[in-house]
């Protein structure tokens, strides 16, 4: 009786999930009396869209704050806004690496892009641990992360032509304040010392950063958050930790922080105390409604944390004065 049930069950989702496959709608989107429907994988492209589009988009970001993309998989209320949207922006790169293929599928019905992939693959970094793959995380370096809002901006103006002008007053706007970021990061982190620009975290979220400013870049686990950290490693870090007099480490908002702790506590038992500088957004952004759940936010929040734990001058509200 009860594999019965639960075989009816399995049954009902896969004729959910075929049934929105099928029936896509094929309207012409951005008619004049309704906003754009914008779905996109991660909380920056959705907020990067905000930007740009204004009233002329209703934006909704499937992988929230704390949610990690590398693991996430599509839900039932996911598949129904998909299956709605006029346009879908993923990142690519693999970030999204459980739901790749079902991206992929809909391309066949729905105007689908992955924005990351559309960069020069000569600005993208290669990692050995990610084999034949380019790391994912270019929103850590505002400058590359500039390049992907006029990827976003002219995909808009593929949807809707008649608003370029719109699109584009917008995003002449939107590029100044990140010019305005890039400035802001690169004066404070600057004021760190060289030795001590080391950034340790839970996973290789920040080479970009790195290669930004001149860090050198650590992660407890690989690009993916699905490689796993041995015991070897965690024992090898923590001697790098003591050898070096590292004051600081790092833990990332959509990641447990058991493996940073276990790093401290490894270099505490060489007699080196090392705290925890802050938590980093690293894959997500804060809260929704807060400045930390902008993209602007989020750099400014990560670029301030990591300069004062690092012995850096910045202000303890950040560039703009609105850090919590």
């Amino acid at each position: 009786m009860w594999k019965r049930f639960a075989h009816r069950n399995l049954v009902l989702v896969l004729a959910l999930i075929i049934a929105a496959l099928v029936t896509i709608e094929t309207s012409t989107p951005g008619n004049s009396t309704e906003p754009l429907d914008v779905v996109a994988t991660t909380s920056m492209i959705a907020d990067t869209v905000s930007q740009i589009g204004g009233s002329l988009v209703k934006v909704k970001a499937l992988i929230g704050p704390g949610l990690d993309p590398h693991s996430y998989r599509q839900t039932r209320s996911d598949i129904i806004s998909l299956s709605r949207a006029d346009l879908i922006l993923w990142h690519g790169l693999h970030l999204e690496a459980q739901l790749e293929e079902f991206l992929k599928r809909l391309t066949r019905k729905k105007t689908v892009v992955a924005v990351a992939e559309h960069l020069p693959k000569e600005l993208l970094l290669s990692h050995d641990d990610y084999n034949e793959k380019f790391d994912p995380h270019v929103w850590m370096h505002p400058s590359l992360w500039s390049r992907i809002v006029i990827i976003i901006r002219d995909t808009l103006i593929k949807v809707l032509p008649q608003e370029e002008i719109f699109f584009r007053d917008k995003t002449d706007k939107y590029l100044t304040k990140l010019d305005q970021l890039s400035i802001y990061s690169r004066r404070v982190l600057s004021s760190i010392a060289p030795e001590k620009r080391i950034l340790l975290s839970a996973h290789d979220a920040f080479n970009y950063f790195g290669k930004a400013y001149n860090f050198q870049v650590i992660g407890i686990q690989g690009v993916s958050t699905e490689s796993e950290a041995g015991l070897k490693r965690i024992s090898d870090l923590a001697n790098f930790i003591a050898k070096r007099k590292i004051s600081a480490v790092f833990v990332e908002s959509s990641m447990s922080d058991r493996n940073i702790r276990a790093l401290i506590e490894g270099a505490a038992a060489q007699g080196h105390n090392v705290i925890i500088g802050g938590k980093l957004f690293s894959d997500a952004m804060g809260e929704n409604g807060s400045y930390e759940g902008s993209y602007i936010g989020m750099i400014d929040h990560n670029v301030t944390k990591i300069t004062r734990a690092l012995g850096g001058q910045a202000p303890i509200k950040g560039m703009s004065n609105k850090l919590s």
